[in-house]
């Protein structure tokens, strides 16, 4: 896969949609860029923009939109809750796909020195990209806000990365990251007070609060022997947060920036701020989320509120996704639409649908169509899909069974298996058309001189690779598949062994058509060793579910006689 930033700016302006539009305007205007979510808030008077695409193009439109929030923007009259000092508050720079942080960080620079160049901003790099430690943290980095920016300049210690080192009214200044993914997260509560919301955002975040000494009037800070306050921490680690009072709903919210969800996951975070808030007499009405989140956040989510019930998590995402929206209250302030918020679907809605996506009807008729694609792989690969999906069925089913409790687990932990296959076939649906379209297209490469013809007999070779690896792949995921038919048919709800046996029955016939596949495009490979050892590998694939499926039907026919 190319390389794949994402961008999530912050621009310190949530009420005039007209000024928004127009910032955003230049983002889109950026050829490979796609513009996914802006979300504006009133109260914050800030908008969090997200988009994505290739790192030159990404820097581009970074560039394009910091130029426009320097003209648009004036932070000299600018009041809202959210911490900020600059018109292009922050811009973060998040690998997505096939890009290190290393590689992340060097496109931060170059983006902040653009911005301080070209744009004229006054930047500051922060978190991986920061220059020196005691920048690494944007907190540190924005102590003072906008108010205190003035004076901070005057320190040298104080001066920019990059841009102008004197203060600039209109535009203030810009922190510019390469971070992980950060879920900007909010936790509503039955409050109206702010102090009490802090008091369980300090409970919360890894930097805790103060310790003060116990006096009734001044509650003095505690120093250690330096000098320093001690601070006290909070019991979530990679979590920032505050609590603020929020108009437009009338109510106060925990808000946190979760900087690593490996650490501290979504649904951990939630459950902590409910426990918190209820031993201060609070109570957690639901929460929402800000910009887009990754979709395993929201299945870890769905999975851990289900695990919780001791109910199977081997089930759709789509019912993954809704368990998470519902358990953490997602849609109390205003409607979670999973294809908006959910970063990989929104990508997916925007570079068009797939074959998978299309109805039965509609596969089988294109299918049948002129069209030379999809054809047996694809087919063999979605055969495989539907086995793998009758086998995760009679797991989930078994993990329901009164007088089973105790089992659910066992069962769960198989329809877990059984869907991470059928999960896998069914992207192999759209690989093996796109491998075929990949070979297609390397043929009609040109070859009027020796370097294009070299070209081509090298991009040819690597796109029947392709075109073999595909049902190869088919064939190793329908066979695994196959071990959750047999678990099924063995142990499984006895009212649905037949359909343990057909599971199997698709496997194996998923296995033997991408068989063929293999053999076909194995024939156009030049390397003949390696064709060789792709054949072979092939062969024990076909052979083992032919045995395994005979396996199968043995033990479906016993509890069926």
């Amino acid at each position: 896969m190319p390389p794949l930033l994402e961008c999530v700016p912050n621009f310190s302006e949530g009420r005039d949609l007209g000024v928004i539009e127009r910032i955003t305007a230049r983002i889109r205007e950026v050829e490979g860029v796609e513009l996914l979510d802006v979300d504006p808030g009133a109260a914050t008077n800030r908008t969090v923009v997200t988009f994505v695409g290739p790192p030159a193009a990404v820097v581009e439109a970074a560039v394009r939109a910091g130029a426009a929030a320097r003209d648009l923007i004036d932070m000299s009259r600018h009041k809202g809750e959210h911490p900020r000092f600059g018109a292009m508050d922050v811009c973060p720079l998040v690998p997505v796909a096939g890009i290190d942080m290393e590689q992340t960080v060097a496109w931060a620079h170059e983006l902040a020195r653009r911005l301080g160049e070209e744009v004229g901003l006054t930047v500051y790099c922060y978190e991986h990209a920061a220059t020196r430690p005691e920048r690494r943290n944007l907190a540190v980095v924005r102590a003072g806000e906008y108010e205190g920016l003035a004076e901070r300049l005057q320190d040298p210690a104080w001066a920019p990365d990059f841009g102008p080192a004197e203060f600039q009214p209109r535009s203030g200044a810009t922190a510019v990251g390469a971070r992980d993914f950060l879920i900007a997260y909010n936790v509503n509560l039955n409050t109206t007070s702010t102090r009490r919301a802090n008091a369980v955002a300090f409970d919360v975040r890894e930097k805790g609060r103060m310790k003060r000494a116990p006096h009734p009037i001044t509650g003095r800070p505690v120093l250690d022997e330096e000098g320093k306050p001690i601070w006290i921490p909070g019991s979530l680690k990679c979590v920032k947060a505050i609590g603020w009072y929020i108009e437009e709903y009338g109510v106060c919210q925990v808000s946190m920036n979760l900087t690593d969800i490996s650490v501290t996951p979504l649904h951990v975070a939630f459950d902590e701020v409910c426990e918190k808030a209820r031993a201060r007499g609070l109570r957690v009405t639901g929460s929402e989320l800000v910009g887009l989140v990754p979709l395993r956040a929201m299945l870890d989510a769905g999975r851990y509120f289900l695990r919780k019930q001791k109910r199977s998590t081997g089930v759709s995402d789509a019912e993954l996704i809704k368990i998470a929206v519902r358990s953490l209250g997602l849609d109390e302030l205003k409607p979670f639409d999973p294809n908006e918020k959910i970063i990989e679907y929104r990508i997916d809605r925007q570079r068009g649908r797939r074959l998978v996506d299309r109805s039965v009807r509609g596969f089988v008729e294109e299918t049948a169509s002129e069209s030379k694609a999809p054809g047996g792989g694809s087919v063999a690969a979605l055969l495989g899909a539907l086995g793998a999906a009758l086998g995760t069925m009679v797991a989930n089913l078994s993990s329901h069974k009164p007088g089973w409790d105790e089992r659910w687990q066992e069962f769960s932990d198989a329809a877990e298996r059984g869907k991470a296959c059928h999960d896998e076939l069914l992207r192999l649906v759209d690989e093996d058309t796109a491998a075929f379209h990949a070979v297609v297209a390397a043929w009609r490469l040109p070859e009027d001189s020796e370097e294009e013809r070299a070209a081509k007999r090298e991009a040819v070779q690597a796109a029947v690779r392709r075109a073999i690896e595909a049902p190869l792949r088919v064939m190793e995921v329908a066979l695994e598949s196959m071990a959750v038919a047999a678990e099924m048919a063995e142990k499984g709800l006895a009212a649905s062994v037949s359909d343990a046996g057909v599971a199997a029955l698709c496997a194996r016939s998923a296995v033997l058509g991408a068989h063929l596949n293999v053999r076909i495009n194995a024939g156009d490979l030049a390397d003949e060793e390696a064709r060789a050892d792709y054949l072979a590998r092939a062969e024990e694939l076909r052979a083992a579910a032919v045995r395994r499926e005979a396996e199968i039907l043995d033990r479906v026919g016993g509890r069926l006689d």
